[in-house]
């Protein structure tokens, strides 16, 4: 029965993202923003009970990536698509696709909002090329959707809680969240190697980019509230490209 918790770590990571698609088409973009944490949480500790149990299988893989597909594929894009809305004059509203409700043609500003699924066909995109990709074990190849997830859901969380017009202006800009819809969209499927937060043992030398990582993220949370989340994504992509520009430096120096 124990082997079988990773499993149910992963449904329930499932559940959080059904979840969080209801409150994100309700627009109730921040509790959306809570449960895709959520499976978040339970899609890193799925890996880490497979690890520990020796559990991995290839059920489990694919369960993982579907499971992923909804949280961090399906939600970031209905979230995007409402704060496009939201970036439009009057708001994005169903009875513009009405002709009974609708007054004079179909304008084309209400069909923006749709282009933030793009960062729902690219995470599709990206979790099928992931699970039939041997070179990502131990690290990615391209941005992970949960951290894609984490950026797109960081928008909502600021202009809810951090209280700056500036950035609020900024984030409900329709050309600023559309230049973030695209870049997300590439840096999924870029060839990009980014390193992943697994840990085969407790050594520094082993791991020493992973605890840096770490403790800049518990800094910028506690300085900078909910901006921090897309610093530390920033800082993520960042520091692997620095991480795997040094190494090739190195690895020519020995060469």
């Amino acid at each position: 029965m124990i082997r079988h918790l990773p499993q149910l770590l992963t449904l329930l990571n499932v559940f959080s993202g059904c979840v969080a698609v209801v409150f994100a088409v309700l627009n109730e973009l921040h509790l959306a923003a809570v449960f895709v944490i959520i499976g978040i949480f339970f899609d890193f500790f799925d890996g880490l009970a497979a690890r520990m149990l020796n559990a991995q299988s290839e059920l489990g893989i694919q369960l993982d990536s579907l499971a992923d597909m909804i949280t961090c594929g399906l939600v970031p894009g209905i979230i995007m698509f409402q704060l496009l809305g939201m970036s439009q004059t009057g708001g994005w509203n169903i009875a513009d696709f009405n002709p009974a409700l609708r007054e004079g043609p179909l304008e084309f500003d209400s069909l923006i909002p749709f282009a933030g699924f793009l960062i729902t066909l690219a995470s599709a995109y990206r979790l099928a090329r992931f699970n039939i990709d041997e070179d990502q074990l131990t690290s990615f190849i391209g941005l992970p959707t949960p951290a894609n997830a984490l950026l797109i859901i960081s928008f909502p969380l600021i202009l809810l809680y951090q209280g700056n017009d500036s950035l609020n202006a900024l984030i409900l800009n329709p050309w600023f969240l559309l230049v973030v819809t695209v870049l997300s969209s590439f840096l999924l499927n870029a060839n990009i190697p980014l390193f992943a937060l697994k840990f085969k043992n407790w050594s520094f030398k082993e791991n020493g980019l992973r605890y840096v990582f770490i403790v800049v993220s518990i800094v910028l949370l506690m300085t900078m509230k909910y901006l921090a989340i897309s610093a530390i994504v920033v800082f993520y992509v960042l520091s692997s490209l620095v991480y795997k520009a040094g190494a090739k430096v190195d690895q020519g120096a020995t060469n």
